[in-house]
């Protein structure tokens, strides 16, 4: 039976996806949810590290600093919400939960929040990276599998498209 569960979130649509199955877990085994956020350049509208480097743009550098500490602000601020309104909605059907955003690699900051926070389930998402792109891109559920001291479980990514589409638009592709 399960009673501290961590939710590792973000604010892509797998996150919502992640969340409802996880509140659906909570319920199911009366356990309290601990919703997680790690701010992290690799996140998907997280603010460009690229203008950062001053030898593109001599003389600006302060100004692009600024620039970017604000949107980091911004970046953090609406993690802030995300897990504020996600808290919220898991209080609305009973579920008692917390949040904490804290900044990191994702894989990492997740095993070790769990380990600190003594979590005994982590829910996550997993997009279905393979070959190349999860070389390159590298793999958080692949990593908190491996690594974690809890049990893990992983939400799939829903294809907008079943099996059998992609095989005939690969069919097609090739005729």
């Amino acid at each position: 039976m399960y009673t501290r569960i961590l939710v590792a979130l973000d604010r892509s649509p797998m996150g919502e996806q992640v969340f409802q199955q996880a509140i659906d877990v909570a319920k199911a085994t009366n356990a309290n949810v601990m919703l997680l956020h790690v701010l992290s350049p690799e996140e998907q509208g997280s603010p460009d590290t690229s203008l950062m480097r001053e030898e593109y743009y001599p003389g600006l550098s302060s100004e692009i600093a600024e620039l970017h500490r604000q949107q980091w602000r911004e970046f953090e601020q609406q993690g802030i919400e995300m897990l504020r309104d996600r808290s919220e909605q898991a209080s609305r059907v009973g579920v008692k939960a917390a949040f904490e955003q804290v900044f990191g690699t994702p894989s990492r900051a997740i095993c070790d929040y769990a380990r600190k926070w003594n979590a005994d389930l982590i829910i996550l998402g997993r997009r279905g990276h393979s070959g190349l792109k999860e070389l390159f891109l590298g793999s958080v559920s692949n990593y908190v599998l491996h690594h974690a001291s809890a049990s893990v479980l992983t939400i799939q990514s829903v294809s907008k498209e079943s099996p059998q589409d992609s095989q005939k638009q690969q069919v097609e592709a090739l005729s």
